[in-house]
């Protein structure tokens, strides 16, 4: 490696130095072992109601401590898979480590029914520190006894899981992961896996934007009627679970598990359909300065426009990213550079590579792992941000125990969005007015993506349990529903011959059975995190203290009571028509600057 230059690999041995280590394999037999003696323990507690406060205090002990070390060697062996698909060992203890996990499924279920039989929650509760610290863990316990099943219903439910759904979700990251497109780059036919592909999207060559889209599609005809079975049997299957529970919908399941309210998710979205004129405005205006009349090619939705593409560096990125970071607060700045130094961060593009970006917050470790593909693009440096953001969620979540530091998915994308509109809005401030403009287009890009574009997913996937509740789904009723899907997002304002009935296919999370509609919390955390930006720029630096608290208390608190802690009600559509305008100010002053000839 080049003197100064970083590594793009990130680093695991912070976690065991290998799959045949004396650590892992220690700490796999630990496992074992703690399960086996907690499973005996839990179901000789369910009879015992003379020790409750000593019974309550020693389960949170266990699960935190089981939790933990389960979390270590999951994280091992799943980021291992996660950076290189192929490999087979991995994959083996990546599936051993989740069987022998499985019975605390049953450990937990026997406790729940335990703790619900309870008459003195209340009393109990407020009996000693360590139950009081767990209140809300304990009482969404008994909120959701509705939805609990019998104890062995659990635990065949888990089982069967693993040879359903996720052996499901596991062929589709398989097949994507190693997929391989063929297309011609500067007159030479090559073959080039999705994570490569995908960048060519924010070419600045027309043609090639034109081809790779066109390529991708062509090339899914060797994939898609595997994946399309997968989606069946996922979504199957989640439908199958949400009914036994009692749940009214998926949906309903993951608004209970997200901690969000219907009311709030209604109200959003209200206020996002409210809002697609002025995006489809963007997006008519954008095709106008590409050439185009009437709308314009889905493949160009990520075009480069402006007469500056400038393009960055690892260590640029690096150095554009902390110092943005750190004009917000040291300690955000300190843990971004710490996370490029220490090698926490995989970003090197390469076959084998699962596609897209994630963080996997690692709480034993106090650490964090980043995955993403860097091509030196603005967008790459704005994802980095993104993961970054949720990296400093799960830093800041260090200090709780394991069970308070699990939060729900809406909640989970307000960091990771706060930091990408905090790195863009310093990028448009201290830019001329021509890179400033391209930023600015980048902003509303994105948040286009998370409104109208998730948007789309979420009535795609609504749309698809509907049908699923059925029978299984054809593979070009999958393929029709999401272009429907699209045509109601994006209007006129996209080229309707030119929309994508595969965007199904690489998405990952259409394929995670235990969280269904990963779409609406982008959506929610985009624009709550306008608003804690927003008041950001209100209150001046005193807000970082407020911020931190506020992501302290997200794993345990509902949405509606974090939203609260700061003095904003969620289930109210001003808030969100709020957030919506800051996005539409954008855009307004997009059309009002791509007018001037001197930013083009």
């Amino acid at each position: 490696m080049e003197e100064g230059k970083l590594n793009m690999r990130w680093s695991l041995k912070e976690l065991y130095p290998s799959f045949d280590s004396e650590e892992f394999i220690t700490d796999i037999e630990c496992l074992k072992e703690d399960i086996r003696l907690i499973n005996i323990w839990t179901i000789n507690m369910a009879k015992d109601y003379d020790k409750v406060e000593d019974n309550i205090e020693k389960y949170i002990e266990n699960q935190n401590k089981i939790c933990s070390l389960y979390t270590r060697l999951v994280s091992f062996c799943s980021l291992t898979l996660s950076a290189d698909a192929l490999n087979s060992t991995a994959q083996s203890y990546l599936e051993k480590v989740e069987n022998i996990f499985l019975p605390m499924v049953e450990v937990s279920a026997i406790f729940n029914k335990w703790l619900i039989s309870l008459d003195n929650i209340d009393e109990l509760i407020n009996s000693r520190s360590l139950i009081k610290e767990h209140e809300f863990y304990l009482r969404e316990i008994i909120d959701k006894k509705t939805y609990a099943l019998y104890d062995r219903e659990e635990s065949i439910i888990s089982k069967m899981k693993q040879t359903g759904s996720v052996a499901f979700g596991n062929l589709q990251k398989l097949l994507t992961s190693t997929h391989k497109v063929d297309i011609e780059i500067q007159g030479k036919m090559e073959s080039v896996p999705l994570t490569v592909l995908k960048n060519f999207a924010f070419s600045d060559d027309k043609d090639m934007r034109r081809n790779s889209y066109e390529a991708e599609l062509k090339s899914y005809e060797k994939i898609e009627k595997p994946i399309a079975a997968a989606l069946n049997g996922i979504k199957g299957e989640v439908i199958t679970i949400s009914n036994m529970r009692g749940y009214k919908s998926p949906l309903h399941y993951t608004l209970v598990n997200s901690r969000m309210d219907e009311e709030t998710l209604n109200v959003m979205m209200a206020a996002v359909e409210e809002s697609l004129p002025e995006f489809r405005r963007y997006y008519e205006r954008k095709g106008e300065i590409l050439g185009y009349k009437g709308g314009m090619p889905y493949y160009d939705i990520f075009a480069p426009v402006g007469s500056i593409n400038k393009t960055y560096s690892y260590e640029e990125a690096r150095d554009f990213i902390v110092s943005n970071f750190s004009s917000f607060s040291n300690d955000l700045g300190k843990f971004a550079q710490n996370a490029f130094e220490k090698g926490w961060i995989d970003a090197e593009p390469r076959s084998g590579k699962r596609g897209g970006a994630f963080c996997s917050n690692i709480h034993p470790i106090k650490e964090s792992r980043i995955l993403s593909t860097f091509n030196g693009s603005f967008k790459n440096v704005t994802t980095l941000a993104h993961e970054l953001g949720h990296g400093y969620h799960g830093h800041i979540l260090s200090k709780e125990s394991y069970l308070n530091s699990k939060y729900p998915m809406p909640i989970a994308e307000t960091a990771s969005l706060f930091c990408e509109t905090l790195v863009r809005d310093a990028a448009i401030n201290n830019s001329d007015k021509r890179m400033a403009f391209t930023i600015l287009e980048g902003e509303i890009n994105n948040s286009s993506q998370v409104v109208v574009d998730i948007y789309a997913r979420f009535i795609f996937e609504k749309a698809l349990f509907e049908k699923r509740k059925n029978s299984a789904l054809s593979l070009e009723e999958i393929k029709g529903l999401m272009i429907e899907s699209q045509k109601k997002a994006f209007g006129t304002s996209i080229i309707d011959s030119t929309l994508s009935p595969y965007a199904w296919i690489n998405k990952p999370h259409y394929y995670y059975a235990e969280r269904n509609f990963y779409n609406f919390p982008y959506t929610f955390g985009l624009l709550f995190a306008k608003g804690l930006f927003a008041r950001y720029k209100k209150v001046g630096f005193k807000f970082t203290k407020e911020y931190d608290k506020l992501l302290s208390i997200t794993g345990k608190a509902s949405l509606k009571d974090i939203g609260n802690s700061i003095g904003i009600d969620i289930t109210k559509i001003e808030f969100w028509r709020e957030s919506l305008n800051g996005i539409k100010d954008n855009i307004q002053k997009f059309i009002e600057l791509s007018k001037d000839k001197d930013v083009l």
